[in-house]
């Protein structure tokens, strides 16, 4: 008799390429989870939006004229034209989140309802008074906001996570402590860049929580961390943080940074790179003087629209000699690496011979998702 394998399967071929199976992420996860969008400064002035589209729903953010943040669902009340047109929306855009302003007031570009920044019904022509005290209930359909760290998440369900009780708290866990002395909400966005990857989203968070395979795709991060290299990455200590080479600090091509650690860390958190996984859809990589922060969109079963953040202090961004290439372009070159092989990954996962993959030991932290899945859609 055939003795079974000592490694554990992964999940099976139909969670990756299954249209089926990404409808139904789409329904029990992404509808019912908070998932991260954007940062609170890209709407510093009143009437500015951030229009997103979370799997098929389109929602917009806006700044009140009370200062506050709230989320609607882009859909009128009167006959459901969208409030931003499709061609100005995140989905004519390759997924990434559009800005813009809607000055004092949200005008349906059909018949000119006209909303308030709260939401509430104003005016619609023609009907002030068959509307006459009923426009209260004519308000834009609200969606779930909350803000950690200077990060915007929204949920489509906002009763039913009020209901149960499910807080971006409850959600993140543990991560919000690990992660308490970095500065986040004082922190700025400098540089963007935006990928399209062909992958699966779950391929590419797998891939975030281990480092198996770094020895292998990313070598001159290994010149910086060669702690990555031992053992499959199997003995790093994420919570304390991860070890630089002697006299590197921070994730550049030189280990080195002319920018000051941020304000309130730790001695470890002064040397040690920290990294964070928190579902369903945002990494985040943290250095003594900037943070790499990734936000996930999944497109379809087979792709998935990659935004990654780089923030750093005000403090140094004001400074005449701030450059944030040395960082930017260190990510890029890892980014790249990545995507080109998670790329092969969904490609060889499409074979009809492939069933389920293997997690190694060293991978340990990937079954995650496993847990993270079943625990939301079933047995799979």
């Amino acid at each position: 008799m055939d003795t079974p394998l000592p490694l554990e399967a992964t999940l099976p071929r139909q969670a990756y390429v299954s249209a089926n199976f990404f409808e139904a992420e789409r329904e029990k996860i992404f509808a019912h989870e908070w998932v991260l969008v954007g940062r609170e400064e890209s709407l510093p002035a009143t009437g500015d939006y951030l229009e997103v589209d979370v799997l098929g729903e389109s929602l917009l953010i806006v700044r009140g004229d009370d200062g506050a943040l709230r989320a609607f669902f882009n859909v009128c009340r009167h006959r459901g034209c969208a409030l931003v047109l499709p061609g100005q929306c995140s989905a004519a855009n390759d997924g990434v989140p559009v800005t813009g302003s809607k000055g004092k007031a949200i005008r349906c570009p059909y018949h000119s309802w006209v909303y308030g920044l709260d939401g509430a019904l104003r005016s619609a022509p023609h009907l002030e008074a068959v509307l006459e005290g009923r426009k209260h209930e004519l308000s834009l359909h609200p969606a779930g906001l909350a803000t950690w760290g200077g990060f915007m998440f929204v949920h489509l369900d906002p009763e039913g996570a009020n209901a149960r009780g499910h807080t971006l708290e409850t959600q993140f866990g543990d991560a919000i402590r690990r992660l308490r002395n970095y500065p986040l909400a004082e922190l700025r966005t400098d540089r963007r860049l935006v990928y399209q990857v062909a992958a699966n989203w779950k391929v590419i968070l797998e891939n975030y929580n281990e480092c198996y395979h770094c020895g292998g795709v990313h070598p001159e991060l290994c010149q910086i961390v060669p702690a990555f290299r031992k053992n499959g990455g199997a003995t790093l200590d994420w919570e304390d943080g991860v070890p630089h080479r002697e006299g590197a600090v921070t994730f550049t091509a030189t280990g080195q940074t002319v920018r000051s650690p941020f304000p309130g860390l730790d001695a470890n958190e002064q040397v040690r790179h920290k990294g964070e996984l928190i579902y369903p859809n945002m990494m985040i990589s943290l250095s003594m003087d900037h943070v790499a922060a990734f936000t996930i969109f999944p497109r379809d079963a087979g792709h998935s629209t990659v935004i990654c953040d780089f923030l750093f202090h005000p403090y140094e961004i004001a400074k005449p000699e701030f450059d944030a290439s040395d960082a930017v372009d260190f990510w890029d070159l890892i980014n790249r690496q990545d995507w080109a092989v998670l790329e092969g990954v969904q490609k060889g996962m499409g074979s009809r011979r492939f069933g389920h993959g293997y997690y190694a030991p060293m991978e340990s932290a990937s079954q995650d998702i496993r847990r993270y899945i079943a625990a939301r859609l079933g047995p799979v």
